[in-house]
């Protein structure tokens, strides 16, 4: 069994309660736009990844022209439900009980900069992680670009590393970078079957077996 001294937490859908809302603004975005609006499934599907393939995906109608004024929707109706988005329950706890073992904690997120501090900012745990990597900053998932330079800045080997992440992408993404993976089923974005066909080291269903199987793994 590998002891972990770093863990990677994806954001959306893996610490936040935040994949209905992100799907909720795509599909409100569409609407706005007179798009052919994709189902919550596949809405939801595509949060992980960066913006250009996930646009593609989700909304495979959309111009290159329509582009800006697509976001400028989505940025509306996301930002209107931004104050009511809360960590998953369990989660404030778990991070700080992680942190107190001395712990490295990071961040892997299809987030922007600007999101993923808003995120921070809101949640009051900036300095709760150690590093961060956005999908604006670098490769998006499942490239395994922001799992490598994470390594870098903290000085870690893969084997000392275990990704969190609540999609196919956060677990393709870990597979690629060479370091182990776990699927949160309660994330919503993709079923568990779906996580379960990706390489990972478990899936999980709640916070609480998150907890259990971290803390059974510490280094």
């Amino acid at each position: 069994m590998n002891k972990y001294s770093v863990i990677v937490f994806d954001w959306d859908g893996t610490l936040m309660d935040s994949t209905h809302s992100i799907a909720q603004a795509i599909q409100g975005a569409c609407r706005d736009l007179e798009l052919k609006v994709p189902t919550a499934e596949q809405a939801a599907w595509v949060i992980g990844l960066s913006l250009e393939p996930a646009l593609r995906r989700a909304v495979p109608d959309l111009t290159k022209s329509l582009e800006p004024l697509f976001l400028e929707r989505y940025r509306h109706h996301y930002l209107g439900k931004d104050k009511e988005l809360k960590l998953f329950d369990g989660i404030p706890e778990l991070l700080t009980d992680l942190k107190a073992t001395g712990t490295t904690l990071a961040v892997a997120t299809g987030k922007s900069r600007v999101g993923l501090n808003r995120a921070l900012t809101a949640t009051a745990l900036h300095s709760t992680f150690q590093a961060s990597r956005t999908a604006d900053e670098t490769f998006g998932k499942p490239h395994p670009g922001m799992l490598l330079e994470l390594m870098d800045e903290l000085m870690v080997e893969p084997e000392q590393v275990v990704m969190i992440g609540d999609t196919s992408h956060d677990l393709q993404m870990a597979a690629n970078a060479g370091v182990h993976g776990v699927g949160v089923a309660y994330g919503g974005a993709h079923p568990a079957d779906e996580l379960r066909a990706c390489p990972n080291q478990g899936v999980v269903e709640q916070v609480a077996d998150l907890r259990q199987w971290l803390f059974e793994r510490l280094a």
